[in-house]
């Protein structure tokens, strides 16, 4: 059983999120910078089996696509092109940051631990993977 990774792909950073092989849990990972975010992944995929790519589809409240989306389509391309097998999932990222930031104020931290951003799209991720995890659930008792 292969793992999820999740990706809140930003333009100076990437937070990174990963299930745990059942597909249970999410679970926060790492922030890297957008330069070294390419090379994080092959990296974890060459130690850990990923079965599934999940990465956050910036959208208005329009539904239409974000400014962001543009710099995230080529990022998605490369990931398509680098591991064919790998189903990669597109899901929609509305307000996982203002998630993130009320699960730090819930969580208790401090207002200088609430002004990391690294660790905002971490747990950005996090709630990316979390919702696609709860859909997967939601289509396994479907059937």
């Amino acid at each position: 059983m292969g793992r999820v990774l999740a990706i809140d792909y930003g333009q100076k950073r990437v937070g990174f999120a990963v299930s745990d092989p059942d597909k249970i849990i999410a679970q926060g990972l790492d922030t890297v910078h957008v330069t070294q975010a390419f090379d994080f992944i092959q990296n974890y995929i060459s130690i850990e089996q990923v079965e599934t790519i999940v990465v956050g589809d910036p959208k208005r409240m329009d539904n239409t696509q974000s400014e962001s989306a543009r710099f995230i389509e080529p990022f998605v391309n490369r990931l398509k092109k680098a591991f064919p097998t790998i189903p990669i999932v597109r899901i929609d990222e509305r307000f996982t940051s203002k998630i993130a930031f009320q699960t730090m104020l819930d969580g208790g931290l401090k207002k200088k631990e609430r002004q990391n951003k690294a660790l905002v799209d971490k747990i950005s991720a996090t709630v990316i993977l979390q919702s696609y995890l709860q859909q997967l659930e939601i289509e396994k008792q479907r059937n």
